[in-house]
């Protein structure tokens, strides 16, 4: 239950009583209102903005607006104070009844607390990582492959139905150097002695075993073939080969996904020319000039006839090219025939994932998915800013293996993949990220990860010896629904109720968003309000989880940790990070 929602749904009621009774005109347009927890938690519990977006409408000045809500609102049965302030908010304040059966709702909840049906099961397709099967993962990539990942699972917790999908791109030049690069390494197996990798191909060691495989399944029939004979074998063995290699690394970092689409194969199927087609009829394809690039001088640019997409007219800055000089199509027109592709299955909805550095490429994207699906699909690109890769301060660039950068997986290697997944979500998509090989496995609260694992795995400890204090005792959510909540008087202990029962509207508000960063935000400032409550018992004895003495405080407090428990489980899951019931 997202209790904000609930609020808003009964002031909604409200104002439509107040209009029955003709206190205000008909036609009230609520869609601005707003209910949430006030930016100052002294104000009180939930705050809302009604009085204020409203008062034009109703034609009263807000704060007469706001005593006439408010008077309302006072009925409401868990409302023991209602507050105006300033211009014309409306702060309420919530009887601690509300929030113990907030708790209780956690506790029949499990880990499933949170769960919405925002999106109604509604379609959403998010495409992450696709990085070009030439070579293994780098921490880029990984950033990409997380945040997408998380992103998934959140939009699915919040109801709408998600297909992960991963696009290859393997219709380009950069496959044909793949292929080159192969087939170098495969004369070496052979035999041959290489002595350099030529320039311009891929000098990594990871192509050694591909072309070990090669010479173990061809023999040297390719050795001094042309390269136009052997050039489709080996482009597609080592297409094969590096999305085996890549699905390895995704896999060690705990990605899957649903469905991976081939470039090659959509524009074998006719695909592109379909969807050229498709803009043609529309009149949205001319024959044009473009003026020069920013930053070209004059004689560096030649003006000739290109066919050009009519991207401005969908918002972009200039009309984007479709074809080559040789009349083949550009990447951007094999682009437009994947989302429609996307948006022919059935997703209006597309969430693309990609790299800091396709940002000038964002515009012409939005503006042909407008195009191709006539205005019915939409398109959100979310950018990964790079990822700086250090080891105690100092900055970490070089790998044996991929010969140039560090690999994904030789991070994931080195300090597990929950630690990688929470870190790459510690920061927003496109800010720059810090990944410090040695900071992430420090234990202290200066290392978020650890942070939050060790306030999920503290609670197991205590639940561990309270099975000892209290043998016998039915301590299981179910039982500790009986608990008298009514015990948990400490300012400290409402509060963390108070941030559990947020977390409904974090799953909302986060995948509306498309955020999954907000989430760990949370997460860490529920550890800390639990780290707080640990320590306060440290200094006060009857502030301990468990009294021995007192039966029925500590299955009160034992509840309040058992929901705390379970909110960051359901977090943590949404990250696609096991909660740990011990720190090792």
């Amino acid at each position: 239950m997202n209790l904000f929602k609930e609020f808003e749904a009964y002031l909604h009621k409200i104002v439509e009583d107040l209009v029955g009774a003709g206190s205000l005109p008909s036609g009230m347009d609520l869609s601005k209102v707003t209910t949430e927890p006030p930016r100052d938690p002294s104000h009180g519990d939930v705050s809302t903005n009604a009085a204020m977006v409203l008062s034009k409408q109703a034609g009263k000045k807000p704060r007469d607006l706001a005593e006439m809500l408010a008077e309302a609102l006072r009925g409401h049965e868990a409302v023991t104070a209602v507050e105006i302030a300033g211009p014309g908010f409306i702060n309420l304040r919530l009887a601690d009844s509300f929030w113990y059966e907030r708790l209780r709702d956690a506790l029949r909840a499990g880990t499933s607390y949170g769960d919405s049906t925002l999106g109604q099961g509604r379609k959403v397709n998010v495409e992450y990582v696709s990085a070009n099967p030439t070579g293994p993962m780098h921490v880029g990539h990984g950033r990409g492959a997380v945040f997408g990942d998380a992103l998934a699972l959140l939009l699915a917790k919040a109801g709408f139905g998600v297909t992960k999908e991963y696009y290859v791109n393997d219709a380009g030049a950069q496959v044909d150097v793949l292929a080159r690069s192969a087939h170098i390494r495969y004369r070496e197996a052979l035999g041959e002695e290489i002595a350099e990798i030529p320039e311009g191909l891929y000098p990594g060691d990871y192509l050694k075993p591909v072309g070990q495989a090669l010479a173990e399944r061809e023999g040297d029939k390719w050795k001094d073939a042309p390269e136009a004979e052997w050039l489709p074998v080996f482009r597609q063995f080592a297409i094969d080969s590096m999305m085996d290699l890549i699905r390895e690394d995704l896999k060690a970092l705990g990605v899957t996904h649903d469905v991976f689409t081939s470039e090659r194969k959509l524009v074998e199927s006719g695909a592109v020319e379909q969807a050229l087609a498709y803009l043609e009829e529309r009149g949205l394809i001319y024959t044009g000039v473009l003026e020069p690039p920013k930053g070209k001088l004059p004689d560096d640019w030649e003006p000739r006839p290109q066919t050009l997409f009519k991207a401005t007219q969908f918002g972009d800055d200039v009309d984007r090219p479709l074809r080559k000089s040789d009349g083949s199509g550009t990447y951007f027109s094999s682009d437009i025939a994947y989302h429609q592709d996307k948006f022919k299955r059935g997703f209006t909805e597309m969430i693309d994932v990609w790299g800091a550095d396709h940002g000038g490429y964002v515009k012409r994207m939005q503006a042909a998915v407008k195009a191709i699906t006539e205005g019915k699909g939409d398109l959100d690109v979310k950018l990964c800013q790079m990822v700086n890769l250090l080891k105690g301060g100092e900055p970490v660039r070089m790998s044996k293996r991929a010969g140039t950068f560090v690999t994904l997986r030789e991070v994931v290697d080195e300090v597990g993949k929950d630690v990688v997944r929470f870190i790459m979500l510690t920061r927003k998509n496109d800010a720059h990220l810090d990944f410090d090989l040695e900071k992430v496995l420090e234990q202290s609260r200066d290392n978020p990860v650890f942070y939050v694992q060790y306030a999920h795995a503290r609670i197991h400890s205590v639940m561990r010896h309270a099975e000892e204090m209290f043998a016998g005792e039915d301590l299981s959510p179910e039982g500790l629904l009986g608990a008298k909540l009514e015990r948990l008087s400490d300012p400290a202990e409402l509060a963390l109720v108070r941030l559990m029962a947020n977390w409904p509207r974090m799953v909302e508000n986060a995948a509306e968003a498309h955020e999954p960063h907000r989430v760990a935000f949370y997460l860490y400032d529920l550890a800390a309000a639990f780290h707080g409550l640990w320590n306060k018992g440290k200094d006060d004895t009857q502030l301990r989880f468990l009294i021995a003495e007192d039966r029925d405080l500590s299955l009160a407090r034992l509840a309040l940790i058992q929901g705390v428990a379970f909110v960051i489980a359901s977090g943590l899951q949404t990250f696609g990070v096991e909660p740990k019931k011990e720190m090792r």
